[in-house]
């Protein structure tokens, strides 16, 4: 199965499907929004769809994700891994970059297939002024389906993150879950960046565990604490 399978799955298939997966916040625009598994699961696969069927992502495919740790990041995150496709660091050859405003020039730049812009507005306003070619997230992922279908299995051994393989990625998350004290109903808030192994530690070991996670981006300090109270957190990182 894929890694968005492996991790998604059994949240799906127990009683809390309907409970908080993905509570995000932006504390500089004063955001906040809750997911609950169907609803994380529903954004996953209208993500996968626009980039299967607009993108032309296929298994062993390779997509560049260039976006803060956002609710719509992991949307992405988790579409790319159910069409089977490797997500990497470096835009630079890759099928697609999925990218925000602020690095769109680099995204065109990188001689990638395609680019997807997601402005990560709260209202689900686009990116003013895109050129001609570049797919607006906001814009087109509502036009598709809430269920996704792959072409065909993705195995175990397929590329998932930066070289590594889905059974390895899903085992590593798995380590660091225990490492950190995650476990099966814990409620976890970040303020890690998805960039290198604060991927890992910050959504992949969350879900891996059955943990579910309020992710805090631009954290104001002076509110973190109240936060915790209020969302019930029980583990803390960064």
């Amino acid at each position: 199965m894929s890694l968005t399978d492996a991790l998604l799955g059994p949240v799906l298939r127990g009683p809390g499907s309907a409970r908080p997966l993905v509570t995000f916040y932006d504390d500089a625009t004063g955001e906040r929004i809750e997911l609950s598994g169907v609803t994380t699961a529903n954004w996953a696969a209208k993500a996968a769809n626009l980039l299967r069927d607009e993108c032309d992502v296929e298994p062993g495919g390779r997509v560049a994700v260039l976006l803060p740790a956002h609710w719509q990041t992991a949307a992405v995150l988790l579409a790319a891994w159910s069409c089977g496709a490797e997500v990497v660091a470096d835009p630079a050859g890759a099928d697609v970059v999925a990218c925000d405003a602020e690095r769109l020039d680099l995204a065109l730049g990188a001689d990638a297939g395609r680019v997807v812009a997601l402005s990560l507005d709260a209202f689900g306003k686009g990116v003013a002024g895109l050129p001609g070619g570049v797919v607006d997230f906001a814009t087109e992922v509502r036009l598709h389906g809430d269920d996704f279908v792959p072409w065909e299995p993705v195995p175990g051994s397929a590329l998932a993150l930066r070289g590594e393989t889905v059974d390895r990625v899903l085992d590593l998350s798995r380590i660091r879950a225990e490492a950190l004290g995650i476990g099966a109903g814990d409620r976890v808030l970040s303020t890690l960046d998805w960039t290198a192994e604060g991927l890992v530690d910050g959504l992949l070991a969350p879900l891996a565990a059955g943990a579910s996670l309020v992710q805090v981006r631009n954290a104001d300090p002076d509110r973190l604490d109240r936060k915790a109270s209020s969302e019930k957190v029980t583990v803390r990182l960064g």
